[in-house]
């Protein structure tokens, strides 16, 4: 137990940490520097925040790099109660990281555009090629989205399975996958009118709630005794 206690705070901490770089690379950064129907303001936000962005790419390496080993941690912790649903669960997690590492390409071009002091360039052509490779990015943030999802769905059913930790968080994380996949599906086939819906906040309310939640409980609670 004591030994399961460990496993599940460490499981926890690093979901935390995860989730507050996630916070500042995926919220704070682009409040602060994109505008996505603007290719003139988000040129000029991200030229002059050049610092900013930069520290925007290194939280999303952390916030990716964290993720593999919350995942071993939670194998570790949740390996007893299915085998390979946990191993499912890991898999789905690296093919998530393999891609989202890929899918920061596009802002290290940015980077390297706006460095680029050679050729005749101005700052509107400039501006559209910038604009076109965080459109990229979002593209492909939009496929990361489904194993963000994806994995959730082992995972909840480990925990739902597992008997230390409360089902409430396997039924959020469950419904949190499916929330996930809604939102790819919305913003894909309705790019216009999904995101002016209430729909995208009641997806995203029930893996919040459940990824958050469980991070917290994790690192404060540990694991309850099993029931008999």
């Amino acid at each position: 137990m004591i030994s399961m206690k460990k496993d599940a705070r460490v499981s926890g901490l690093l979901y935390i940490l995860m989730i507050i770089c996630g916070m500042f690379s995926l919220v704070y950064i682009p409040s602060k520097l994109y505008a996505l129907d603007n290719a003139l303001e988000t040129h000029n936000n991200i030229t002059t925040n050049e610092l900013l962005f930069k520290i925007g790419i290194l939280s999303d390496l952390c916030m990716i790099t964290i993720f593999i080993f919350l995942s071993l941690s939670l194998y570790k912790l949740l390996k007893q109660v299915n085998n390979k649903a946990a191993i499912i669960m890991v898999v789905l997690v690296l093919v998530s990281v393999a891609f989202s590492y890929i899918n920061l390409i596009p802002k290290l071009d940015i980077i390297s555009l706006i460095n680029n002091k050679v050729g005749i360039n101005t700052t509107d052509i400039q501006a559209e090629k910038l604009l076109i490779l965080l459109r990229s990015h979002y593209n492909g943030f939009s496929i990361v989205q489904i194993f963000w999802g994806l994995w959730l769905l082992p995972f909840g059913y480990l925990v739902l399975k597992s008997g230390f930790i409360p089902k409430i968080f396997g039924i959020l994380l469950i419904v949190g996958c499916f929330g996930y996949l809604t939102d790819f599906l919305g913003y894909f086939l309705y790019p216009d009118s999904y995101g002016k819906t209430i729909i995208p906040t009641i997806a995203s309310l029930p893996h919040a709630l459940g990824e958050i939640g469980i991070g917290l409980w994790l690192l404060i609670i540990g694991v309850k005794k099993k029931s008999s």
